[in-house]
């Protein structure tokens, strides 16, 4: 099996396996395309720690949304925050049709608050 290069040193924090699995990443990037042939090995690594940034700012976002929502502090973030901190924020706006109409969720007009419909 082939070694991670110099990307896996700079991009990960850590030295050991990576946070997301990057055979299910490859697996990914080859089916989004027919083009698509052959991935380098630094390619998925790079893909990896993009994802995990993404999913480290939409959390905080979630949180930080929830926690100025509600007066009594939760320790849980439920769909509805993360959809409010999709709504509520200018860069996940291509995310917004996948948190409102596949979850059934309804946006309040004067807030950024999401209510889901069960």
């Amino acid at each position: 099996m082939r070694q991670a290069g110099a990307y896996s040193r700079i991009l990960s924090r850590k030295t050991g396996p990576h946070s997301l699995p990057l055979a299910r990443i490859k697996k990914i990037m080859k089916k989004s395309s027919d083009d698509v042939k052959m991935i380098s090995g630094e390619a998925p690594i790079v893909f990896s720690k993009a994802c995990e940034l993404f999913i480290e700012e939409l959390t905080k976002r979630a949180w930080i949304n929830m926690t100025n929502m509600h007066e009594k502090r939760r320790s849980t973030l439920h769909k509805e925050d993360v959809a409010s901190a999709v709504i509520a924020t200018d860069v996940f706006d291509f995310l917004v049709n996948l948190v409102t109409h596949d979850n059934n969720c309804e946006l309040k007009e004067d807030s950024h608050q999401v209510i889901m419909e069960t």
